[in-house]
C-alpha cells in the first residue's frame, strides 16, 4: 500500500510536468494577471468582514478560475471537480495541495457579478493596453467577421415564439417563475448556408441550409498579430454588416479592412470612406448573373487574407469548445467575451515564442 504522498512527492511530481511542458506556467509568465485586480476589486466588491466569517477568495485568483474554465469548456461543477483534482491548476493558482478552492456556487456567483457590473468589456480593454504597450499594436490592417456561438435549443409553441419577437413574456410563463428563469427570451434561430462542392462529374450539388440557435461574437481582428481588437455579441439573427461600425478600430495603423460579402453595401461603403479607411470587402455577385471573371479573381486575393480571421473562431470552437450554458444576452456577452480574453492570452504565448530567437 502507497504511503501518503509529502511535500517533496508533490513537487517532484510538479517538476516532471513542466519538463513535459505545462502550458498554465506559459500562461503564467506571459500575462501579468495582476493587471486586472483594480477592476476586479472594483466591479466585485466585499462584504464586510468586521463580524468573522471564512475569508473570501482574491479576486484574481477567481479570475484565474474564470481563464481556466473557459480555455477548457467547463461547467461550474467540472472547474470545481478539476480544481480539486489537477496539480497544475492548483500551482496556476498558487495554491498548496491542502488549500481550499472555489466551489460551483462561488465560481458562479463571482462571474454573475462581473455580468452586473458590466466588466467584461473593460478587463479586454484592459488586456489590449497591456499587449499594446509591449509593441503588439494594431498594424496592417483589420478583418471583420462573426460567429454563431450555439446556446441550448428552446423548445418552444408558435405563440410562445411570436410573443419573444414582439418582447413579450408569454402567459404561460408569467405565473411559472422556475420555468421562466429556465426560458432564453435573448437567443434566436437563424439559417447558416453552407455551399456544397461540385460533385466528381462536375454536376452542382444542392446548396445545405443549417438552422442555428444562440448568439453571435463579431469581431476585429488586426492583420499583422491577429488579435482580437474590437467584439461584440448579438443573438444569432442579427445582420453582421449593420454591425460594421461597432468593430472598426481606430488605432489600427493601415487603413485597409478586410471583410466577407455580408459587408458590403452602399452604407458601410460610405462609413469606410467617410473614416478615410479602405475598402476590401468582397463583392457580391450580380443577381440572376454569373460572377464576373474580374471580381472572382479580386474576391479570391482578398479571401488570402481575410481567411485569417477564420482561425480565431476555430480556436475558440474546436480547442475552447465555446457553447453558450448561461441564458441571457448578458451572461452570454461575459461567456463570449471570456474567451475572446482566452483566445488573445494563448495568441500573445504564441507571439512571445515566435519573437524568442531560435
Amino acid at each position: 500500500m502507497a504511503g501518503q504522498a509529502g511535500f517533496f512527492d508533490v513537487e517532484e511530481r510538479l517538476a516532471g510536468l513542466s519538463k513535459k511542458g505545462d502550458d498554465l506556467e506559459r500562461l503564467a509568465a506571459v500575462v501579468d494577471f495582476q493587471l486586472f485586480r483594480p477592476e476586479l476589486e472594483a466591479a466585485v466588491p466585499r462584504a464586510d468582514r468586521s463580524r468573522g466569517g471564512r475569508p473570501p477568495f482574491g479576486h484574481v485568483l477567481m479570475f484565474k478560475v474564470l481563464v481556466l474554465q473557459t480555455q477548457n469548456n467547463l461547467s461550474d461543477e467540472r472547474t470545481e471537480f478539476y480544481l480539486r483534482d489537477r496539480l497544475t491548476w492548483i500551482r496556476f493558482l498558487g495554491l498548496g495541495l491542502g488549500d481550499p478552492v472555489p466551489d460551483a456556487n462561488t465560481i458562479w456567483m463571482f462571474r454573475e457579478v462581473l455580468t452586473k457590473a458590466d466588466a467584461i468589456e473593460r478587463l479586454l480593454d484592459l488586456f489590449d493596453r497591456q499587449l499594446r504597450e509591449a509593441g503588439y499594436l494594431a498594424m496592417s490592417g483589420q478583418l471583420v467577421d462573426a460567429s454563431i456561438v450555439a446556446a441550448p435549443k428552446q423548445r418552444n409553441t408558435k405563440a410562445e415564439k411570436q410573443a419573444i419577437k414582439e418582447g413579450r413574456v408569454p402567459e404561460a410563463w408569467q405565473a411559472r417563475s422556475a420555468k421562466l428563469r429556465q426560458k432564453d427570451r435573448d437567443a434566436r434561430w437563424t439559417i447558416k448556408y453552407t455551399k456544397a462542392k461540385p460533385s466528381e462529374d462536375g454536376r452542382k450539388q444542392v446548396d445545405l441550409a443549417i438552422p442555428a440557435f444562440g448568439y453571435q461574437n463579431h469581431i476585429s481582428t488586426d492583420r499583422r498579430h491577429r488579435l482580437i481588437r474590437k467584439w461584440l455579441v448579438t443573438d444569432a439573427a442579427a445582420h453582421e454588416g449593420s454591425r460594421l461600425s461597432d468593430l472598426l478600430d481606430p488605432g489600427n495603423t493601415a487603413a485597409a479592412v478586410w471583410g466577407d460579402s455580408g459587408y458590403r453595401s452602399k452604407k458601410n461603403e460610405a462609413l469606410l470612406t467617410q473614416q478615410m479607411l479602405v475598402s476590401c470587402i468582397h463583392r457580391k455577385r450580380p443577381p440572376h448573373r454569373p460572377m464576373p471573371m474580374w471580381t472572382a479573381k479580386a474576391n479570391a486575393k482578398k479571401s488570402a487574407i481575410r481567411a485569417h480571421i477564420e482561425h480565431v473562431f476555430a480556436e475558440q470552437k474546436a480547442r475552447m469548445g465555446l457553447f453558450v450554458r448561461t441564458i441571457g444576452i448578458a451572461r452570454a456577452t461575459t461567456k463570449i467575451g471570456l474567451a475572446n480574453l482566452v483566445y488573445n492570452m494563448h495568441r500573445l504565448i504564441w507571439l512571445e515564442r515566435q519573437a524568442v530567437p531560435g
